[in-house]
């Protein structure tokens, strides 16, 4: 009768050495945890694929025209790059219950600079300064109205010292700055699930900053996490991407991997613990609230029987 042949080598056989040695690793799947799609990110890229037209179209004019129209799209690239900054300096000063207000106003330049750069085109196409003027601030209303304007005071939480307020906010810019940074180095590995799998240990991390936004007296407790181990974690990724990018070692990379997996189970876990501290503060102070009610109604009683 016959035998199927089952060999080390057969396809259908016995897993090969390495296989069977080699450690699990851990799925690296693409996660969209954390990431929401950009606000106005097709308006964008038209306003700055719009002045394009414009460096390509001025080199036939005359030369002050060419001159005028070529700062006039100048003016509308800086303008759009304002905007994508001053619109991510937004939705990151709307995901935090704590934010100082952005130290320069963006959106607002960008359209102040929009209705320069449309002026400047009209005045080159027409030289009527008083239709230049007009089209330039139509353009900037119309910016502004669309957009909005940058958001022009700090948020904090009711009942919170202003001191502590401002400490959670420093301390957690300083640590998007470090998260920022990690991200930027990750790119350079040129690997996207790595990227997913960073972008998922930086979720983690914001549902830390989340945390002490909600109760800045746990910003002593996550002081460490925010500070020594978060720029561990990028200086690691720094590192990362330099001997990843030469080499491209497959056991450097399963090395990082833990390395994320370690540290993202330990933000979590430090996460979680504040969480129930939080909770047993609560349950505290609902029991000296209890008493204190037990107590005053049995002395109102007992002045009642006394009377």
């Amino acid at each position: 009768m016959a035998k199927r042949y089952g060999g080390e080598f057969s396809p259908q056989g016995e897993s090969s050495r390495e296989s069977v040695t080699a450690p699990p690793a851990r799925p690296l799947e693409a996660s969209f945890k954390g990431r929401a799609p950009a606000r106005h990110g097709a308006k964008i890229n038209l306003l700055f694929i719009a002045p394009l037209g414009v460096f390509l179209t001025a080199f036939f004019q005359p030369t002050v025209a060419m001159v005028t129209d070529l700062a006039g799209g100048a003016v509308l690239l800086l303008a759009a790059w304002l905007l994508r900054d001053g619109i991510r300096a937004e939705d990151a000063y709307n995901e935090r219950k704590v934010a100082r207000r952005p130290a320069i106003p963006r959106k607002i330049f960008a359209s102040i600079l929009t209705g320069v750069g449309v002026g400047l085109l009209v005045f080159g196409g027409q030289w009527n300064l008083a239709t230049a003027l007009i089209a330039g601030a139509i353009s900037s209303a119309l910016h502004l109205f669309i957009f909005q304007p940058d958001p022009m005071k700090d948020k904090g939480l009711d009942g919170v010292d202003q001191f502590q307020t401002n400490r959670v906010a420093r301390k957690i810019e300083e640590a998007e700055t470090v998260l920022e940074a990690m991200k930027d180095a990750i790119h350079r590995a040129r690997d996207r699930q790595l990227e997913a799998r960073v972008d998922g240990f930086q979720a983690t991390v914001r549902e830390m900053f989340r945390t002490v936004e909600d109760d800045p007296r746990d910003l002593t407790g996550a002081r460490k996490y925010l500070g020594v181990y978060l720029q561990g974690a990028r200086d690691a990724t720094v590192k990362f991407a330099d001997i990843y990018g030469r080499g491209r070692d497959p056991q450097v990379r399963a090395d990082y991997v833990t390395l994320l997996d370690d540290l993202e189970t330990n933000f979590s876990a430090r996460t979680q613990r504040m969480l129930l501290d939080d909770r047993s503060d609560l349950d505290v102070e609902i029991e000296v609230l209890r008493d204190r009610l037990n107590r005053d109604n049995l002395i109102h009683e007992r002045g009642q029987t006394h009377e």
